[in-house]
């Protein structure tokens, strides 16, 4: 079993602020989720049918769904991908930007899953799309980055581009068996991730000056 449990952060300079503050906000919001239960998800989480309904009332769910989760492995998975990804990406394209940057991700992650699933009742919740931006700008602008790896008890290196390519397998995989299911008996949200990594290609390019020769090339 391959497990990511860090990468190279040698030539990281400031503390990642940003990085640290969202998988804080998270864990924060994941233990009120815990106290109030299905009311407060039902009442923060995007529901698509509701938010194409009455646009105007649900539009802060897009932000507040971003930063809950639906149990305990949902929340530590995505928190450990930010912390091994995110505090480079911050590091590289500063602090507001980088918090610019993690927000549009997980809006157009959001949009995208409601595109497909208008009509769907089932809450949409969690910060994997825009952690699927993270990992897309990762690719950007550290495309010869490496992670370390926990394999059989011992820790391996690997390119980040291998892991991160066998998460998008995972994601791939799991759309596929999606499509099993019916919008109101759930399902993983598949274009959250694909609208997260496409959002993430885009404005790691954008707001770093990187070209895609510059990217090819590093």
């Amino acid at each position: 079993m391959l497990f990511p449990v860090g990468d190279d952060n040698s030539s990281r300079r400031p503390l990642p602020v940003v990085t640290y503050a969202v998988i804080a906000l998270n864990v924060l919001v994941f233990f009120i989720e815990l106290n109030h239960g299905e009311s407060f998800i039902r009442q923060w989480a995007v529901v698509p049918r509701q938010l194409v309904a009455n646009p105007s009332a649900e539009i802060p769910t897009i932000f507040t769904a971003m930063f809950m989760h639906a149990g305990l492995m949902h929340l530590l998975g995505n928190m450990l991908f930010l912390w091994i990804f995110g505090d480079n990406v911050e590091d590289h394209l500063g602090r507001s930007k980088f918090l610019i940057f993690y927000l549009v991700c997980g809006i157009v992650a959001t949009l995208a899953q409601v595109a497909v699933s208008a009509e769907s009742s089932i809450p949409n919740l969690g910060a994997s799309g825009a952690i699927s931006g993270v990992l897309a700008g990762y690719l950007v602008l550290f495309p010869k980055g490496r992670v370390r790896m926990l394999m059989r008890g011992r820790v391996v290196t690997m390119p980040a581009l291998v892991v991160i390519g066998l998460w998008i397998v995972l994601q791939l995989i799991s759309g596929i068996a999606s499509f099993t299911q019916s919008a109101h008996t759930g399902g993983i949200a598949y274009m959250a991730h694909i609208g997260g990594f496409v959002a993430g290609l885009a404005l790691a390019f954008l707001l770093s000056g990187r070209s895609l020769r510059m990217a090819a090339s590093r």
